[in-house]
């Protein structure tokens, strides 16, 4: 049985566009979509009986909303709705688990152009052992496409680039292999963008000897790039690969990188042992700042 492309719903604009996201996704992967509403846990006996009705019209409302909405965007994609019991976090996570891959919205636009995430996506975010990809609450189909001749909107173009935030101290196969998959369901160019950083440049004292060191060590990095990717240019020989290398802080440079893009993968180290609902400061900055949809793609320490 084919995993499903799973999006959680509540009603709000930002899990309309991920259950269409979702939608579109899973038509180019060839999988159903399963749209999941989550009601709220009343432990309390008293409120129960009260809450859970509440909660049920509610979850059939915004199951039904959401259905419709990706109905009207692909009718032939396979589509199921469930309701399950919270806390929130815990119920995703378990949807996550059997899907191959889950897809949550965020609340909007925050003031660096980026997403208001909230702590239940945050949460799914950092103990999801499943891709899962976070989608503004704006996004349309036309934006995953190039503009078309005059400047417009449109979905009849090809598709914007696939962006990879790789790190080559743990260059893990998982992330690449999303991002060149990615890309080669949209036939896209995937563009593998590396950050480093020219550490005690500044104290060379003659500049022209620091820039000639920068230099060589930029091109190292790129050699390095190429080299490990070329198993994986063997292997999907119709994407387009454009590798780049950036002396500059990780997180401003995936920023960057991401302008433009259809969508942008980074990867999420899982500890050994569990622990909040935390990501690295490369991951935190792409899920609050970054516009495009961005695939949040879990590995674990050591491999």
């Amino acid at each position: 049985m084919l995993r499903p492309v799973v999006a959680g719903v509540d009603g709000s604009a930002g899990s309309l566009a991920a259950a269409a996201w979702a939608a579109r996704e899973a038509e180019r992967r060839d999988r159903p979509v399963q749209l999941v509403y989550v009601w709220d846990w009343h432990p309390r006996r008293q409120e129960r009986e009260i809450a859970t009705a509440a909660q049920r019209h509610l979850a059939r409302r915004s199951l039904r909303q959401a259905q419709e909405h990706v109905r009207a965007e692909c009718p032939e994609v396979r589509l199921t709705g469930e309701q399950m019991e919270g806390p929130a976090v815990a119920a995703l996570l378990k949807a996550a688990d059997q899907a191959d891959l889950m897809v949550l919205g965020s609340r909007g636009l925050s003031g660096f152009t980026g997403f208001l995430v909230g702590s239940v996506a945050l949460g799914v975010v950092a103990k999801a052992t499943r891709p899962v990809v976070l989608v503004r609450a704006d996004e349309e189909a036309a934006d995953e496409h190039v503009p078309a001749g005059d400047g417009s909107s449109s979905t009849d173009t090809g598709y914007q680039d696939v962006v990879l935030a790789i790190d080559l101290g743990e260059a893990c196969d998982e992330v690449i292999e999303f991002a060149f998959e990615a890309a080669r369901l949209r036939h896209a160019r995937l563009r593998a963008v590396y950050a480093w950083h020219a550490a005690g440049s500044i104290d060379l004292g003659a500049g022209d000897i620091g820039l000639v060191k920068d230099a060589w060590q930029g091109e190292e990095w790129l050699g390095f790039l190429r080299a490990v990717l070329q198993v994986w240019r063997d292997k999907y020989p119709d994407v387009e690969v454009l590798e780049t290398v950036v002396d500059e802080k990780p997180s401003t440079a995936l920023v960057r990188a991401a302008t433009g893009a259809g969508l942008l993968v980074v990867g999420h180290r899982l500890p050994e042992r569990p622990v909040g609902p935390r990501t690295g400061p490369v991951t935190h900055a792409a899920i609050h700042h970054v516009g495009c949809p961005v695939a949040v793609v879990p590995h674990f320490q050591g491999r």
